[in-house]
Order: structure tokens, then C-alpha cells, then sequence
């Protein structure tokens, strides 16, 4: 009893001298994560919010297809149901990525807590050793030096105080290391949830490639329908001619603006100057040049106002021919997803039938800087990025100044 009572006095007179010596105090680091739950609780709000539209988009179509005679609306509708698809593979790919990465940062502080706890334990244990070795501590010292009974007790209350005191950090410690534990296995049973739905993914690419198909289909068989194909050639050249007016305006109105916020501030506005475009995307192939072109059927002809640019598919990066201002980021049944950049008063480059628009209205981007993925959408029998530069307000031939290409017509 004796042995056992004096072990313990030992014990936490040691504890006292460690708590007064001059070693820095145990904290817990402040968690810096990269990601939060919060960020991955607004990634599953977006992935019920797509699974919502592709619903009500798969709906439209039942209504639409009761009206044959409304392709282009058809096309449509599959277009914006093929952005959902692949925005819930985007969302599920994310969702994965900051699961494990949340995993790391939560392994990470428990192993940092593992570390100090051991630490803690280490140097208490070296400093009890020391002070037994040197003799400077002794329970007997603390009864003889006590003048009374009280005295004793109180003493004993002090230290004990101390002990508890030491403890409570102790248990911080093992408390926190139990949260990370059990925040980690939660983790892990919602990435094994993800993990099961990235097996879903594969489905998700046959119901893309379905979608796709059925989009493609639709426009080969409006081509074999003359009388319908010569109407659609008929409205989509007014709306081509009718949309390039108003992209001449656009550009020359942000000019303007530009002039005149830069005279606000004593400068003089960049104007561009002509010229100096790159390609727009990785392939150099020409499938269809500008100009008059045969559709196919007799009589109906269109007037090309650019270049198509094949052998790209749906992943292929469309790029800025020219620093500018994104003044058009939109969705048109015609030419699917496209994207209009301003280089200056009446200087535009425009990119069509992109599956995925990069950029937004007001966006200034820098030459070479993606601006979408080249695709399908609109009026579009296959995968191309179809190219045009305006300048001075008229739309003029990109070959004139991307001469090293292939000819594919």
C-alpha cells in the first residue's frame, strides 16, 4: 500500500514539474482543409438537381415526339438531355475526387493527434525517469515537509488538481482521436456509396452514346425528307443571316463602351487590329470550306458562312482563335451550343455545335484558352467545330489566314 501510495505521489509530482517546465503546451491544430463536407453536400444537391432535369427533359420529349413534324425541337431536347448526362458523370467523377481527398486530410490529423499524444506520453515518462534517477523528488518529502496533517492533505488536493487537470488534456486528446476515427469511417461508407455509383458511369456512357445516336438519327432522317430539309435549309440560312447583324452590333456597342470607359480614365482604347488568329482546335482537317455549298438535295443550296473542322469528337478542346470578349454564350436550335468573341468593332470569331460551353457572356479570354468542347449540337449530323471570323462586319474566309490544313471536301 505503502509502495503503491508513494509510485503515485512520484507520479504526479513529476506531472506537476512537466506541466511547469518549459516545453511548449499541447494544442490541436485548426483543420486547414482543401475540402469541406459543405462542399461535397453541395455536389449531391447538384447531382439531384440534374437527375430533376433530365426528368422533366425526358417528359418534353414524350410531349414533343407526338408531333413528328417537330424535329428541331426533338433535337433539341436531346441535345439538353445529353449536357445532363454528361454533367452527372462530370458531378460523380468530382464528388469521388473530394471524398478521397477529404479521406487523406481526415487520415492526415488523426495521424498528427497519434503523434502528439505519443509525445505527451514519451516525455512524461522521460521526465519521471529523470527526476527518480536524480532523486529529486520523494513522497517522503512532501509528508515530512508538511507541518500538520492539513498541510499534507492540502497538498495532496494541489496536486491532485494538477493530475486532473493533465488528465483532461489526455482525454481531449483520445476524444479527438475517436471524432477523426469515426468521421473517417463515415467517409469511407459514403465513398463506398460513390464508388457504386461510379459503376453507374458506364451506364451513364450507354445512355450518352444512345442519346447521341438517336440526335444523329434525327437529322439523317429529316435529310431524307426533301420538302422538310429545304424548309430547315431556307430557315436556318435567315436565322444565320439575321443573328450575324446582330453580332456585328453587339461587337461594335462593346467597342464603343470600351472607347468610352477608357476615356473615362485619360486612355485610349485597344481597338485590335485584323489578323493573327490560330486554329481553334487541335485538327486542321476541313470538311466543308465557306461559300455556296449542295446540300444533298435539288434545288437547295446554302450559303456557308464559315469553315467545318473535322475529325474532332466530343471531348475535343475548342479554343480561342484570339484574345477578345465572350459577347454570346448560349444554346441555339440551329447551331447548337456556340460561343461569340469580340476582338474589336465588327472583329468576331464564332465556335458552333460545341457539346460544352466553357466560358460566359462578359468572360475575356486569352488566345489559346479553351472556350468550350467541340460537338453536335443544333443542326449537326456528326462531331465537328464549325469556325467563323467577321471583320470590318463582314464575315470573311478563316482560310484566308489558317492556310496550313487538309482538305476533306
Amino acid at each position: 500500500m505503502n509502495k503503491r501510495f508513494a509510485r503515485t505521489a512520484l507520479a504526479v509530482l513529476c506531472l506537476l514539474a512537466m506541466l511547469l517546465a518549459d516545453a511548449a503546451p499541447f494544442t490541436l491544430t485548426q483543420r486547414a482543409s482543401a475540402v469541406t463536407q459543405e462542399e461535397i453536400d453541395d455536389k449531391k444537391k447538384e447531382k439531384k438537381e440534374l437527375e430533376a432535369q433530365k426528368a422533366e427533359l425526358q417528359a418534353q420529349l414524350k410531349e414533343i415526339q407526338r408531333n413528328k413534324s417537330n424535329a428541331l425541337a426533338q433535337k433539341e431536347n436531346l441535345d439538353r438531355q445529353i449536357a445532363v448526362i454528361r454533367s452527372e458523370i462530370a458531378n460523380t467523377e468530382e464528388l469521388i475526387a473530394e471524398y478521397e481527398q477529404l479521406i487523406e486530410q481526415t487520415e492526415a490529423e488523426i495521424a498528427e493527434t497519434q503523434r502528439k499524444h505519443e509525445a505527451q506520453y514519451e516525455l512524461f515518462c522521460a521526465r519521471v525517469r529523470a527526476m527518480e534517477e536524480r532523486g529529486t523528488v520523494s513522497y517522503w518529502s512532501v509528508l515530512f515537509h508538511s507541518t500538520s496533517f492539513s498541510d499534507l492533505l492540502a497538498s495532496m488536493d494541489f496536486i491532485n488538481e494538477i493530475m486532473e487537470s493533465d488528465q483532461r488534456v489526455i482525454d481531449d486528446l483520445q476524444e479527438t482521436e475517436q471524432e477523426l476515427a469515426a468521421q473517417q469511417a463515415q467517409l469511407e461508407s459514403e465513398l463506398a456509396e460513390q464508388e457504386a455509383v461510379r459503376e453507374e458511369l458506364a451506364a451513364r456512357n450507354a445512355e450518352l452514346k444512345e442519346q447521341l445516336g438517336a440526335a444523329q438519327a434525327l437529322i439523317a432522317e429529316l435529310a431524307n425528307n426533301e420538302s422538310e430539309y429545304q424548309k430547315l435549309i431556307q430557315e436556318k440560312q435567315a436565322a444565320a443571316e439575321a443573328e450575324q447583324a446582330l453580332i456585328v452590333k453587339m461587337s461594335e456597342e462593346l467597342a464603343a463602351q470600351q472607347a468610352r470607359e477608357a476615356a473615362a480614365r485619360g486612355q485610349t482604347a485597344d481597338q485590335g487590329t485584323l489578323g493573327g488568329y490560330i486554329w481553334p482546335c487541335s485538327s486542321h482537317y476541313v470538311t466543308s470550306p465557306i461559300g455556296s455549298r449542295y446540300t444533298g438535295i435539288p434545288g437547295a443550296s446554302t450559303n456557308h458562312m464559315g469553315i467545318d473542322i473535322g475529325r474532332v469528337g466530343y471531348t475535343t478542346q475548342a479554343v480561342a482563335a484570339k484574345a477578345g470578349t465572350v459577347i454570346i454564350s448560349g444554346y441555339n436550335k440551329y447551331r447548337g451550343n456556340y460561343v461569340v468573341v469580340s476582338h474589336g468593332s465588327g472583329n468576331t470569331t464564332t465556335y458552333q455545335h460545341l457539346s460544352k460551353r466553357s466560358v460566359s457572356v462578359g468572360d475575356k479570354v486569352a488566345q489559346g484558352q479553351v472556350v468550350g468542347i467541340t460537338g453536335s449540337t443544333g443542326v449537326s449530323s456528326g462531331p465537328h467545330l464549325h469556325f467563323e471570323i467577321t471583320e470590318n462586319g463582314q464575315i470573311i474566309d478563316p482560310l484566308k489566314y489558317l492556310t496550313n490544313y487538309t482538305k476533306g471536301w
